[in-house]
Parts: C-alpha cells; sequence; structure tokens
C-alpha cells in the first residue's frame, strides 16, 4: 500500500505559497514502520537502501553516467564488508505531496508525477527537452524520485529523532541540483532539503548544516535556503569562472545568501580542476570547521556526492577514499554527533564505491587512515583565502590572515609611524608563526568580540585534534623572558643578550611522538584601550575562553582520553575549568598535571565526588592518582608546619629538584610523561601497529 493513501490529508498550497509560510503550517506526520534490525537492536548507525530505485534508467543503448549499478555497487559492497551486521536498515517509503512542497512549487509536483503515465513514445518524443535540463526518464522515474527523497527524510528523521546516531542513504536519483521550481542535473526532488525541512517541522532540531562536497554545486539546495538563517549551506566544488555546471555566478564565492539568510551560504568554489585530498583539508580546516562550529548545528546532512573523487571522469578531482573519511570524522564532531550522510553525484563504480566505504566506516566507529604529509596547492591557497575575505563579513571565527596565502605569515607595519608593539605581543606572533611552521598546527577561531579582541591568535591545535584517541589540552600564560642589563643605573636592556625561554618544542615533540593531538592555550591577554560595553575581569575572559574550548573543541573531538596540563598561573584557571565543567571532566579526563612554580597551590571546589576523583585512584590503574602536581623545592608546601591532611587533599605532590620555575617543566617532563602513560587505557593492537607504521 503507498503511504500517501493512508496519510491525513491537508489543505492543498498553491505553488506561489512563499516557503517561509509553509513552516508555520505543520505537516501531518507520515506512517513510519520501526527500524528492522540486520543485527544487534541497540545499534546506533542506519542504512537506506532499495532496490527499486534501480528501475529508474536510461532508454538509450549508450547507457548514462547516472546508472542505476551506483547504488547496487556501494550496498553489495557493504555487505560484503559485514558492515550491515552492525547497522539497522530503516525502512524506504515515498515522499508525500505535502513534504515536496515545503521545498518545491506544485507545478514541479505534478511534472514528475505524470511521467509515470508517459507511454515510451512519449518518452522518446521528449528526450530531447529533457536533455536539455541533463535529465533522463523512465515510467519508473517518478516512484524512484520519491523513494530517494522519502529514504532521506526517514534516514534524517530517524537521527533527529534519537533513534539512531548516524546514517546513510544509498538512495538515487540524486537531488542537490533540483531547485524549488525545476528539476534539472539528474535531480528530480531535492532529497536534503525536503529532509531537512521536514525535520525541521517533525522534531525540536532547528539549526541544520548540509556540507556538500559533490564536485558540482548544489544550486537546488543553496535556492531552497538562500534566505534562510536556520540553515548552513557550504559548497566545494568546481567552478572555472562560472563555466563549470550549473554554470553561472550563483556559486561564487561571493554568493552568500540574501535578506535574512545573508552569511548562511558559504560557497569554495575551486577554479580548475585535479583539486586533491590537500587542497579539500585545507578548505575544511580554514572555512568549513571554524563557521560549523560557529554556527552550533544540530543536525548535520552531508550531500555526499563522490564525483571529486580520483578516477571519476566527470570531476577529474583526487580526492582519495582517505580524503572523504577525514572529512567525515571531522563533521562527526559537530551536533553531538548526529549526522546524516546523502548519495549525491560519483560515476566511476569503483570511485564511489570505494569513497562510500571509507564514509560507511567512519559513521561505524572507525577512525581515518593516516596522511602522508602534504601541502595545499598555489590555488586552493588561493581561494580559502578570498573566500576568508569574504565570509569574515558574516563569521567571526574566520581570519583571512590565517589563510592569506604568502611566505611572510604577519604583516607587522606600523599604522601611523608612532605606533607601538608591546615585546610580549611580537613574542607570541613569533610563537604562532614557530608553531605554525614548524609543528604543522593551526591558529583555533574564537566566537565572541572579547575573546577574540584579548586572545585572538593565542589558540593553537595540532591538524590532527580531530584524530586522535588521546587529547593533551595545554593551559598556559606567557613565556619566561631572560633578559640581561646594559646599563644597570637605567634598566636599559641588552637585546643581543635576552631571550625568550619557551617549551613549546619539546611539548609538541612529545605529543606528537606519543600520538597525541595538542590543544595549546596561552591566557596572557593582549592589552586593550577599547573597552566592551560590559567589560569583563580578565579571571573571568580567562575562564570563558577554556570553558568555550572545552565546550566546543574537547567535547567535540570524539577523543576518548583527555590529558589536562597547566603551567604556572595557568593552574588557577584549569582548576576553575573542572570545577565548572565537573561532571564531563570526570567522564573524559584521565589525568590532571600542575606544574605549580611558586604559584597558589589549590584543589577543586566543587562537589565531593570531584575533590575525590581529582585526589584518589583513576578509572583504569587504581593505584595510582587522577592529579599530577610538580612543585619545586622551595615551595612553600613543603615547610615542615604543613599538615598532613594539607597535602593530600592536593593530590599526587611531586618535589622537582629544581628552585627556578623557569625550568620547573623542563625538569619534571620524564616524571609527566610516565605519569600520563600510566593514566591511559592500553591500546588495541590494530591501533598500535598503524601508530608504529607512521611514526616508521
Amino acid at each position: 500500500m503507498d503511504v500517501d493513501s493512508v496519510a491525513q490529508p491537508i489543505p492543498q498550497v498553491p505553488s506561489e505559497t512563499p516557503r517561509s509560510s509553509l513552516l508555520r503550517n505543520p505537516i501531518a506526520p507520515a506512517p513510519r514502520a520501526s527500524s528492522v534490525p540486520l543485527h544487534p537492536p541497540d545499534a546506533t548507525v542506519g542504512f537506506v537502501y532499495s532496490v527499486e530505485m534501480i528501475n529508474h534508467c536510461s532508454i538509450s543503448p549508450d547507457g548514462h553516467p547516472e546508472a542505476p549499478e551506483r547504488i547496487v555497487r556501494i550496498w553489495n559492497a557493504i555487505v560484503s564488508k559485514h558492515y550491515s551486521l552492525n547497522a539497522k536498515l530503516i525502512p524506504i517509503r515515498p515522499v508525500l505531496k505535502q513534504e515536496a512542497l515545503l521545498v518545491h512549487s506544485e507545478d514541479l509536483w505534478d511534472k514528475i508525477e505524470s511521467i509515470q503515465h508517459m507511454t515510451t513514445q512519449e518518452i522518446v518524443d521528449t528526450e530531447k527537452y529533457y536533455e536539455q535540463l541533463s535529465l533522463y526518464i523512465s515510467q519508473a522515474t517518478t516512484r524512484s524520485a520519491r523513494l530517494s527523497c522519502g529514504g532521506v527524510i526517514e534516514a534524517c528523521l530517524a537521527v533527529a529523532k534519537g533513534e539512531l546516531k548516524k546514517t546513510f542513504a544509498i538512495v538515487r536519483p540524486p537531488g542537490h541540483h533540483a531547485e524549488p521550481e525545476e528539476h534539472m542535473g539528474f535531480c528530480f526532488f531535492n532529497n536534503v532539503a525536503v529532509a531537512a525541512r521536514v525535520v525541521q517541522q517533525r522534531t525540536p532540531l532547528k539549526k541544520i548544516l548540509i556540507l556538500d562536497w559533490d564536485v558540482h554545486h548544489g544550486n537546488g539546495t543553496q535556492r531552497a535556503f538562500n534566505d534562510d538563517p536556520s540553515v548552513l549551506y557550504i559548497s566545494l566544488h568546481r567552478y572555472e569562472k562560472g563555466e563549470f555546471y550549473p554554470c553561472g555566478p550563483f556559486g561564487g564565492l561571493q554568493s552568500c545568501g540574501e535578506g535574512a539568510g545573508l552569511g548562511y551560504s558559504v560557497n569554495i568554489p575551486w577554479p580548475e580542476k585535479g583539486m586533491s585530498d590537500a587542497d579539500y583539508i585545507h578548505a575544511f580546516q580554514k572555512i568549513v570547521m571554524p563557521i560549523a562550529m560557529e554556527f552550533a548545528p544540530e543536525l548535520v546532512i552531508i550531500s555526499a556526492g563522490f564525483d571529486a573523487a580520483v578516477g571519476d571522469d566527470l570531476g577529474e578531482c583526487l580526492v582519495t577514499p582517505t580524503g572523504y573519511a577525514h572529512m567525515t570524522y571531522m563533521l562527526g564532531g559537530l551536533a553531538g554527533g548526529r549526522l546524516v550522510v546523502a548519495l549525491e553525484g560519483g560515476y566511476n563504480l569503483d570511485s564511489i564505491t570505494n569513497s562510500a566505504l571509507a564514509v560507511t566506516e567512519i559513521i561505524l566507529g572507525g577512525s581515518p587512515g593516516e596522511m602522508k604529509s602534504m601541502v595545499a596547492s598555489e590555488a586552493a591557497a588561493e581561494t580559502v583565502w578570498l573566500v576568508a575575505k569574504e565570509q569574515s563579513k558574516y563569521w567571526r571565527s574566520v581570519s583571512p590572515k590565517a589563510c592569506e596565502p604568502q611566505e611572510g605569515v604577519y604583516d607587522i607595519i606600523p599604522q601611523p609611524q608612532t605606533a607601538h608593539f608591546p615585546v610580549p605581543e611580537i613574542l607570541k606572533l613569533h610563537r604562532q608563526y614557530y608553531l605554525y611552521s614548524k609543528h604543522d598546527m593551526m591558529q583555533v577561531p574564537l566566537v565572541g568580540a572579547e575573546l577574540d579582541h584579548r586572545f585572538s591568535a593565542q589558540v593553537m591545535c595540532t591538524s590532527d585534534i580531530f584524530q586522535k584517541d588521546t587529547l593533551v589540552f595545554m593551559i598556559h600564560e606567557f613565556g619566561n623572558l631572560r633578559m640581561e642589563l646594559a646599563n644597570s643605573i637605567n634598566c636599559d636592556v641588552q637585546l643581543e643578550r635576552s631571550y625568550l625561554i619557551d617549551f613549546s618544542k619539546e611539548l609538541v615533540d612529545w605529543v606528537k611522538t606519543d600520538g597525541y593531538s595538542l590543544l595549546d592555550v596561552n591566557l596572557f591577554p593582549k592589552p586593550s584601550d577599547e573597552p566592551f560595553p560590559r567589560p569583563k575581569s580578565i579571571t573571568d575572559l580567562r575562564k570563558d575562553l577554556v570553558t568555550y574550548l572545552w565546550d566546543n573543541y574537547v567535547q567535540l573531538c570524539n577523543a576518548t582520553s583527555i590529558i589536562l596540563i597547566g603551567h604556572g598561573p595557568g593552574c588557577a584557571i584549569l582548576m576553575d575549568l573542572i570545577d565548572l565543567r565537573a561532571t564531563s571532566v570526570m567522564k573524559t579526563v584521565r589525568g590532571v598535571v600542575q606544574v605549580i612554580g611558586n604559584s597558589t597551590l589549590r584543589p577543586p571546589k566543587a562537589a565531593l565526588d570531584l575533590r575525590e576523583w581529582y585526589k584518589e585512584a583513576s578509572f583504569f590503574l587504581f593505584c595510582h592518582c587522577n592529579s599530577f602536581v610538580a612543585l619545586p623545592t622551595n615551595h612553600p608546601i613543603w615547610s615542615p608546619d604543613t599538615r598532613a591532611k594539607e597535602l593530600k587533599r592536593h593530590g599526587n605532590l611531586q618535589k622537582i629538584d629544581e628552585e627556578q620555575s623557569v625550568k620547573l617543566i623542563i625538569k619534571a617532563l620524564p616524571a609527566i610523561k610516565s605519569f600520563v602513560k600510566s593514566q591511559l587505557p592500553e591500546p588495541d593492537p590494530a591501533h598500535n601497529a598503524m601508530s608504529n607504521m607512521h611514526l616508521t
């Protein structure tokens, strides 16, 4: 029985009715069967697939790139890999008319419905008309197009309603070229756009990110949400001055939406073919992920066309399955892990199958493979920089300066000539450049005027922050300046004998060698002579910074083990973070390291269970404390008058044979390494083998 025959009817909406008004008139829910488990009933991943969609096929003897075998090959590969045993098969059903009308006109609905009633001769006679729209049809087109759209809807609803965590809709025909008023480009209904609207209608989720990595611009999807700030549309595609399909300026970098939706369309238009993993990952790091994190979606939908894959003759690009895996992994850290993958294009059967398998591995909980050292092409770097300049008008997290494709990273030109640059600011820029050039670390964008004003360019992370099982979160203040005076009377500094003591090299070398990722935070604020309307104290700003990083990076990076390290005055803010995020800290933090120097020592102030967690046994090794506190031999805590109870409340105190706090962390590093290693679970053999191969 067709679900349309049992759905509750609603009043028909005229074709000229604005899409925005449709959202104020809830549609009747479609009847849904419960998911059919292929294996464990508690599976968190689902697939949508039906062999019925292969009936849409070309009558041409030469066939067509959008062939039925596309989904057959993907599904058979998933089954042969036994991936389906860990997932559920979500029942597919046709899209309802009232659902399609949330995006499309009634006229387009009628045109697609009429195809099923055409005779073979009428199909032949209209072939040239449909070729002008880059379409082909058969009597089965209507049914297949409705199933494809309905399948994506069900995949999205399963995630949005909390039934599943991630889903993959293996459907055809694709959808992202279908505009509200017209079908085109192999597409009939805009599957993803309709599904997003249905989710907004039927579930509490309203903020949706659609990431489109198909090699062609998703003109239909952007058109559907061009004036809507509730849906962020990001597309990476070949553009070539608007001469690559679907052609025209709509997919250009300055096409950023309109009205209330201005800034919520982000186009990354590649100027040529041959774009590779390095180019896509560069765009993700500089544009996609910063904007996505600032938008903070409640659901992520990938318009997953695989025609930018190596071997696809239409796309002519060089993205590998590993590249797609890394992009999926990064997106999977958003929206609390709620992710839907919906198949779009991709016309080389081997390429689309291998790429889809790589994405499937990630949504089933796997980790992306190691990527070789790579550098984005000059064309990609230039494009990303231009996009950053455009999008920085709308998103504070996008930094054109961080994307500028030139040898000199910083442009320090005094304006006017009498301008002064504080020495700490110059040294912080030097440190940022050192971490970027020597260790491939990247700047973490900040949200909010105050945080950006006082701490911009002071938060850096390794490029594998979304890939590693263990994350080291380092909180510190400025490095130590050692000055020698040329004149002790006037205190003139002898510049050639002065230097900065920085622990960055030793820290990053250790993190990389042991296979961890690093988030590094410098809490020394920039000077400000422009107070904000409601200025906060520096302490409160520092708390805001570390809690923002915890909520939006640490908690989203999917690392299963977190190591917190505080240095000097940064230890106080570290303890504030533990107090403010006690519940999540106790779940994921495996060790807290404090290198105190001569700063004041304090334990957590929060609930009793947190204080006990801090000073008592760890989750994995019951003979170790969760804390490690490195103190110089001259710290006041070692006074004979200090009571044993006072010592105990601070956890695992370690006396380091060093009186100069500037050298304390270097002297304590071997003990810190040993402590961290003891706190972490033993890695599984497969992961360990991969790490050893990478290190070799």
